[in-house]
Order: C-alpha cells, then sequence, then structure tokens
C-alpha cells in the first residue's frame, strides 16, 4: 500500500494520532496562474503546494453538482437580452449568464426542468437510464486506471449526488421545499429514478472492484442549518439511501469491508449531523467555516466522524502575509 493510502486511512480508521492529509478543495485559477507563468503543463502541484500524494481514486461516473443525465440536455443559447444570454445548460435549467461570460460569478437561474409529472416523463426521466451504452463506455475506459489504484491500496471513492442536490437541480432550491409538499409523488418517482442508476452502476463497478468509500454531493445547508426539516429528509431522502448502502454493502467481494459514507454539505452543518450518523456517516466535509462550522469544536463534540476542511477560504482571497498570518493563527489558536 502506498504511504498517502496509509495517511488517508488512517484519518478514516480515526486512529489516534493519525496525521493530517493535506490536499486541494479545488484549484478556480490555473489558466490565470499559467498566463502569468508561475506554473505551465508539467508542474506538479503537490509538489509546489506541499500536498499529499493521492491517496483516493474518484471514479465520477454518478454526478456531483448536476445529475448523470445521459444524454445530456443541449448546452445553448435559447434568448439573447441585451447584456444578458439565457442559457439552456446540460442540466436543462435555464441560466441567466453575462453575455459572453460563463465563469467568476454567480448565475441567475430563472427555471428547472422538472415542473410537473408531463415535465419529469417526457424530458428528464429518460435521461437517468442506467443502461445506457455510454455509461458502460466510459467506465470500461477508466477501468485500468482504476484497478492498478485499488492494487496500490488507495481509497476507492463512489461519487454520487445526493439526493436533496439532485431534487433542486431538478426542480429549483425555491420550488422544492413546496414541491415536497404538493407532489409528493414526483419527488418519490424522482428518487427511485435517483435509486435505480446508483444501484445499477455501482454493482457494475463491483463485479470489478470493491467500493471503499460512499461521497455523496449533498448541500442541503444553508448558514444557519438545513434547507429542508429533519422529517423531509428521513422521509424523502433516507428510505433511498438506505436501500443503496445496503445493496452496495452486500456486494462487496471483501467481506467485511467497511463502507465508509462520506457527506459533502456546504453552510452550517452541524445540526444534520445526527441525523446523517442514523446512516452511519463516517466523514463530513467541508465544514464551511464561514457558516460557523468549527472543526477543532465540533471535532469533540463529534468524535466518532472525520473531518475534513474548516479552513476559511474567504483569507485565500486576501494577501500572501495575512494567509501565513491566518495559517500559523490556527496552528497556535485551532479554535479562532
Amino acid at each position: 500500500m502506498i504511504e498517502s493510502a496509509k495517511k488517508l486511512r488512517a484519518i478514516y480508521e480515526k486512529k489516534p494520532y493519525a496525521p493530517f492529509f493535506q490536499r486541494e478543495f479545488g484549484f478556480y485559477c490555473l489558466e490565470k496562474w499559467k498566463q502569468q507563468g508561475y506554473i505551465d503543463e508539467n508542474t506538479n502541484l503537490d509538489e509546489l503546494f506541499g500536498f499529499d500524494p493521492q491517496g483516493n481514486y474518484d471514479i465520477g461516473q454518478l454526478g456531483w453538482t448536476l445529475p448523470s443525465f445521459e444524454p445530456s440536455f443541449e448546452n445553448k443559447v435559447i434568448e439573447n437580452r441585451d447584456n444578458y444570454d439565457l442559457v439552456q445548460d446540460e442540466s436543462g435549467r435555464h441560466v441567466l449568464f453575462f453575455k459572453g461570460r460563463r465563469n467568476g460569478f454567480m448565475p441567475e437561474y430563472v427555471s428547472h426542468p422538472v415542473k410537473d409529472w408531463k415535465t419529469w416523463i417526457e424530458n428528464v426521466k429518460w435521461r437517468l437510464n442506467p443502461d445506457a451504452e455510454e455509461r458502460i463506455k466510459k467506465f470500461q475506459k477508466i477501468l485500468p486506471e482504476v484497478l492498478k489504484a485499488q492494487e496500490k491500496g488507495m481509497i476507492i471513492t463512489e461519487r454520487v449526488i445526493g439526493g436533496y442536490m439532485y431534487l433542486r437541480c431538478l426542480i429549483g432550491p425555491l420550488e422544492l421545499p413546496l414541491f415536497f409538499y404538493d407532489h409528493p409523488d414526483i419527488i418519490h418517482d424522482c428518487m427511485k429514478s435517483w435509486l435505480e442508476l446508483a444501484d445499477r452502476i455501482t454493482a457494475i463497478h463491483q463485479k470489478h472492484i470493491v467500493i471503499d468509500e460512499l461521497f455523496f454531493g449533498e448541500d442541503i445547508c444553508y448558514n444557519h442549518g438545513p434547507l429542508i426539516s429533519p422529517k423531509m429528509i428521513e422521509e424523502f431522502l433516507f428510505p433511498y439511501y438506505q436501500q443503496l448502502i445496503t445493496n452496495i454493502k452486500a456486494r462487496q467481494k471483501s467481506a467485511g469491508r467497511h463502507l465508509y459514507f462520506h457527506l459533502d454539505t456546504d453552510g452550517f452543518a452541524v445540526s444534520v449531523i445526527p441525523i446523517y450518523r442514523k446512516l452511519e456517516m463516517d466523514v463530513m466535509s467541508p465544514f464551511e467555516v464561514a457558516s460557523g462550522c468549527n472543526a477543532v469544536k465540533y471535532g469533540i463534540e463529534f468524535p466518532d466522524i472525520a473531518i475534513f476542511g474548516g479552513i476559511d477560504k474567504r483569507i485565500l482571497a486576501k494577501t500572501i502575509n495575512e494567509i501565513d498570518c491566518y495559517v500559523q493563527t490556527r496552528r497556535i489558536h485551532p479554535n479562532l
């Protein structure tokens, strides 16, 4: 087993005095750095920033912030509005962008693809067909890499768009809360399709590999807590989560191998920890500091979960001296 995998597994297993695992959360300015001459195509970013070598392998074929549609909607401009373009994105959402720009700001979401039974069935549901040939081809293409990673002892991660993130993308964040009340039958049918796709695809993957980590991109919290009630979480999401987890565990080739359940959500996530612990959640990230998530404080309160993140990303927009000061202060006074 390679050293980075040993190190990461020690954290997942919550071994006493497990070391910190240092890795990037996302580079969003690589092209600008290249243009400015700081890096080039051959730059090893792990060495440059002192990060640990990769300790896990993300399969990444079941969506994350967007559903895994096959085929996707056509990404196209559907209307010109003076300084703006109204765009249909790959998830079928109608999004208002500044003309000629797609990144660097928060776009305005005008509408979402699921509005009723008709739009769900005719426009969306068939795109979640687990038997789409392209899904199999994509996995076969990366299978040699996955097998090599498994031989190295790396954590094999199955990323899945979480139920809330998925429903929000289909229906819209403003429309979704009332949709639970007005159209619970559509919600359940959407989640049945979510489960069927995730279950069938993970079953195909498990014919070849052992899944170490089930990682949900959920984003179910805002700055004061969950965006839907605990009752809604347990009624509309948990039955499908529990079934998927049970099925994956039953199919594992390595008997007794622990399946780590990792939840990713921005916002003040502390209030949902006891809820997701009912599904035996092992890991949570990114513990957003701006929303009051203090990794040290709540790590003491919830010692049975591993926490990743806990860095105030707002500091990264400031000067080098301010960043250095923040990091040094956190070393000495971690509760700050």
